[in-house]
């Protein structure tokens, strides 16, 4: 299955993708929250029963979880190759390679859409960077899950962009709570995909571009650890909720990293794709995002 939040003249609707179009589910039923906690099977029995659908050519995808019951759960350096890129550029903040994943959250109110414009603000950084993710989520309570039934678990996949401001990274501790908490800065989406609908795992290519030039492409062979390490070691004496939403990490190419280094502007159009997991497209546009703050711009922060 491959679901959707979509804007209708009711409001956000829940649709299936049934090919050239998306079979809305009852309205009475709830957010995309509420049906993943039904299961799969009474998703598609409400799919198969409901008659109102919208064309996907037509339809106005939005992030498809609006409705968080915690901060988005991330995973930091979980390909390698990212990591070692980081070395010497963290400003003083290196650390060694990790031995278990390094998890992180972030503000639920930073969701926006698959195709939203994402706000940029000079006045808050200019260290404006891009991070093409894929993220699952979870399908059910669930804590202690073993790596061999982490699949039972996950009810599906999807695409993220996880930007980063750097500089509030290094200003706040290190830690990556606020570098990644700005408002609608992360877009996901576009559909939730059913593990059965994705397939092999480790066939998945995860790619980002910037105003159509390939900056990461990477395999999801790749990661340091993997997608049923990561949900075995984040459940390990913790509880998970059924709608819960878990970032698995960047590949090398980000643009910090890089020399010179590429940061993000007024303008430039951000692609994520990914094999079985469709498009991500937003335009980065100028946005008052201080608005009456005295926090000193950035060039004026010790």
């Amino acid at each position: 299955m491959r679901l959707v939040t979509v804007q209708h003249a009711d409001g956000l609707r829940v649709g299936v993708s049934r090919g050239g179009f998306y079979a809305l589910l009852p309205i009475g039923g709830g957010d995309m929250v509420d049906w993943i906690a039904r299961g799969r099977a009474s998703i598609e029995a409400a799919a198969a029963a409901t008659t109102e659908q919208v064309s996907c050519a037509e339809a106005r995808l939005c992030a498809p979880i609006q409705r968080f019951g915690r901060d988005v759960l991330c995973t930091g350096w979980n390909y390698w190759d990212h990591f070692e890129e980081s070395r010497g550029k963290r400003e003083g903040q290196d650390v060694d390679r990790p031995k278990a994943p390094t998890f992180f959250t972030k503000s639920p109110y930073v969701a926006a859409g698959p195709h939203d414009d994402i706000g940029l603000d000079p006045y808050v950084s200019a260290k404006w960077d891009y991070e093409a993710e894929i993220g699952l989520v979870i399908g059910r309570k669930c804590r202690n899950v073993p790596v061999d039934r982490a699949e039972q678990v996950i009810f599906g996949y999807f695409l993220a962009n996880d930007v980063s401001v750097r500089d509030l990274q290094r200003r706040h501790g290190g830690q990556w709570l606020k570098g990644k908490s700005i408002d609608g800065s992360m877009p996901f989406g576009p559909e939730i995909v059913t593990p059965e609908e994705l397939g092999d795992l480790g066939e998945i290519r995860l790619e980002f571009l910037l105003n159509g030039k390939r900056l990461q492409d990477a395999s999801v062979k790749q990661m340091a650890f993997s997608i049923p390490e990561l949900v075995a070691e984040l459940s390990f004496g913790m509880t998970l909720m059924a709608g819960d939403i878990l970032l698995t990490g960047t590949p090398a190419g980000i643009g910090n990293a890089r020399e010179p280094a590429v940061f993000l502007k007024p303008g430039d159009e951000m692609i994520v794709r990914a094999t079985g997991l469709g498009e991500l497209k937003n335009r980065v546009v100028l946005a008052d995002l201080h608005e009456s703050s005295d926090v000193p711009a950035w060039e004026d922060r010790p």
